[in-house]
């Protein structure tokens, strides 16, 4: 059965350039959405409207304090795109012995 995909699909939540380069952003640790529009240089609306899809498919939690809002990724939620590029690794090594065969053939 195929997937449906939405906005708030992992999918989907990540096909969005701008959203991976969030995701990239907070890798390292928590960071405010002011931080994010520093780090950015986007405006503050659309830092909001990226996270905004990123927590609701669980790429990003949220944590508020006083009047600032904290996100970090919450890597487990991108397991699904792990074991979905896995199945390409078969296919890449084939690739990879093959291209070494090739220049060691060509060296010779």
């Amino acid at each position: 059965m195929p997937r449906t995909a939405n906005t708030y699909d992992t999918f989907t939540a990540i096909a969005e350039p701008k959203r991976r380069e969030l995701i990239e952003k907070l890798i390292g640790g928590e960071l405010s959405v002011g931080q994010l529009v520093e780090i950015t240089s986007w405006s503050q609306p659309m830092v909001s409207k990226h996270l905004s899809v990123l927590k609701e498919a669980s790429l990003v939690s949220e944590r508020k304090e006083g009047r600032q809002r904290f996100y970090r990724v919450n890597a487990n939620e991108l397991k699904p795109i792990q074991i979905w590029v896995r199945q390409f690794e078969k296919y890449w090594n084939t690739q990879f012995d093959q291209l070494d065969e090739y220049l060691s053939k060509l060296q010779k």
